[in-house]
């Protein structure tokens, strides 16, 4: 795999991902959104040694003609360009099936054509809905709670398709509640840490009584970077999650404990989701990612969640990294 595409570069978790395989010594050619301010999103804080070695390159992944022309010369995609937010899906379900849906789409045509050595989907938890049983492994069934889960099911869907019709391998990576640096206000964890550090006495919060897998970032980095070389995955689904569960409320304390602060919640009703569409349990089964992937988290556990709350909290108290953050207003 000497040329890897990640698309989705300029988020979250692909921004991590990106600066992880350089430091692999992979070659990157990295898919941003394009935009008329030349933004590479968080490819724009990495070092400069790092966007040095970086293969920049501006698109939409729901334009046919110009991922054929992304994706030649890749030897492997790594497919992380999505719409996530979910009260968003609520207002532009439309939006969601053109990104995720025919963006995913696009990316297994031209796959097919340049005949790429591998594909890894991102999926999501999301696409369980409110556990029916747990731990959730990957037979769990498939439950659209949301037009994002179901949109999600869908590109999924077709990934799997791809690889039985057409042999791509294909194989997809469903990682849970993945929390860290960078990560949008639009995520719980960064909405209670920037509301505290912005001197709120009340912290306004959705449904505290849901429960969560929380992953931290460089563990989803290292599974998605496991699937690369691995033959079992594909066609395949396999859970990255950390296997702990924890409810909102609780992660709200242990959030307020560590960073010394009194926490005083308010429930914000726009903040509440449907009462059909709430996802309201998530716990996952990793086993089948120690079995094929060789991955397991590194942050397990209460006390590997903490690490990573640390980690995450400590990122977000430098003040130029929250800059462009408003803990005043709801991130949809």
């Amino acid at each position: 795999m000497n040329k890897i595409l990640v698309t989705g570069a300029d988020g979250f978790i692909g921004s991590h991902l990106v600066e992880r395989l350089i430091s692999l010594g992979y070659e990157v050619r990295a898919l941003v959104m394009y935009n008329s301010f030349n933004s590479w999103g968080w490819l724009d804080t990495l070092d400069q040694e790092v966007k040095f070695k970086i293969e920049v390159v501006s698109g939409d992944i729901r334009d046919p003609f110009g991922v054929d022309a992304i994706v030649k010369g890749c030897d492997c995609v790594l497919h992380l360009a999505a719409l996530i937010a979910i009260p968003y899906s609520y207002q532009s379900p439309n939006s969601y099936v053109d990104t995720n849906i025919n963006g995913t789409l696009n990316i297994l045509e031209a796959s097919k054509k340049y005949e790429c050595k591998k594909i890894i989907h991102i999926s999501t938890s999301e696409i369980y809905g409110s556990a029916q049983y747990v731990p959730i492994d990957e037979k769990h069934p498939n439950v659209g709670q949301s037009p994002y889960s179901a949109s999600k099911i869908a590109a999924d869907q077709l990934a799997i398709s791809f690889n039985k019709s057409y042999e791509l391998p294909v194989g997809i990576i469903r990682p849970f509640n993945t929390f860290g640096p960078r990560q949008s206000n639009r995520a719980v964890i960064p909405t209670i840490i920037t509301q505290i550090l912005d001197g709120k006495n009340e912290i306004k919060l959705g449904n505290i009584e849901a429960t969560r897998d929380f992953s931290y970032v460089l563990d989803t980095v290292d599974g998605i970077i496991a699937g690369i070389n691995s033959t079992e995955n594909i066609g395949k689904v396999v859970n990255l999650g950390a296997g702990f569960e924890i409810s909102i409320l609780k992660t709200a304390q242990m959030i307020s404990s560590l960073m010394g602060k009194e926490l005083n919640i308010v429930t914000d009703k726009q903040r509440i989701r449907p009462q059909e569409s709430e996802v309201n349990r998530l716990f996952s089964d990793n086993s089948l990612a120690e079995k094929i992937l060789k991955w397991s988290p590194k942050f397990k556990g209460e006390e590997g969640f903490k690490l990573g709350l640390k980690k995450t909290i400590d990122w977000f108290s430098i003040t130029v990294n929250r800059k462009n953050y408003k803990p005043s207003r709801y991130n949809q």
